[in-house]
């Protein structure tokens, strides 16, 4: 199985790195094929600017939404010198709102295309990550916002442009999704609400919503608490998750056992 892992932490030092070395292991270890995507390495730039509209823009947009959109005069306001705005309205002369559309969409930034690429080629996804503020770090999360793009990770019917939720046509075919966060706080704390907070925005809206099903969300507890001997322990755990990737998964109470380090 390709197995692509998108890694998000700044400390190679930090027990999430340990987690992304001994889950790797496990992977190779079984037979797959591994890819991991560092985000702090490769520099990915998660913010969400005006070059990300062409990622959620498209000819397919129902006519009465285009024509809100009002896709020409964005992308005239959008020029910055004179003989830009020139060179925009020839290029837009006599196009339709959907000409107009695709055109946009043409532009779509090119880091987001090659991330793209690497996950349409993998047939399973995995995350390692530290929760901040009960979601995913801001450079996965834009990572997220960049990436799961419309009508890359999801579509959407006429009605769903229009408020329907049951409107979002899933794209994502992966074979299953991996989720490992490290926290601050214990289980006990987890178990108040936090952790069903968190499942519903990450693992339903963010993978089950756009198609994937199969999602596993192991949470390693307290990390920043953890003796050296937990660390190890969780550590193990890491290697074998890799090492059972493709087996059938036990319920998720099973993985609700602490994970440890020096940096979360």
């Amino acid at each position: 199985m390709k197995v692509l892992t998108i890694y998000a932490h700044h400390d190679p030092h930090s027990f999430c790195h340990g987690v992304l070395d001994r889950f790797t292991a496990g992977l190779q270890e079984a037979g797959h094929t591994s890819e991991v995507i560092d985000l702090y390495t490769i520099k990915f730039d998660p913010v969400f600017r005006d070059r990300d509209v062409a990622s959620y823009t498209s000819p397919d947009i129902p006519a009465d939404i285009l024509e809100q959109m009002d896709l020409r005069s964005r992308v005239l306001d959008s020029c910055r010198w004179p003989g830009q705005r020139w060179l925009a309205q020839r290029a837009l002369r006599g196009k339709s709102p959907a000409e107009i559309a695709a055109l946009i969409r043409s532009r779509m930034p090119k880091d987001v295309l090659a991330q793209q690429a690497k996950v349409a080629a993998a047939d399973a996804l995995a995350f390692i990550a530290p929760i901040h503020y009960c979601n995913f770090p801001s450079i996965l999360k834009g990572w997220i916002d960049r990436v799961w793009t419309l009508d890359f990770a999801f579509g959407l019917t006429s009605e769903g442009w229009h408020g329907d939720v049951n409107g979002r046509i899933p794209l994502l075919e992966h074979r299953r999704v991996l989720i490992m966060t490290s926290t601050i706080f214990d289980k006990d704390s987890y178990d108040t609400g936090v952790r069903d907070a968190i499942g519903k925005v990450l693992d339903e809206w963010g993978f089950r919503f756009p198609g994937i099903q199969d999602v596993e969300h192991v949470y390693f507890y307290a990390a920043t608490a953890a003796t050296p001997e937990k660390v190890q322990q969780y550590l193990r755990q890491a290697y074998d998750l890799g090492l059972s990737f493709d087996r059938p998964q036990p319920p998720p109470e099973s993985h609700a056992a602490a994970a440890p380090s020096v940096t979360p």
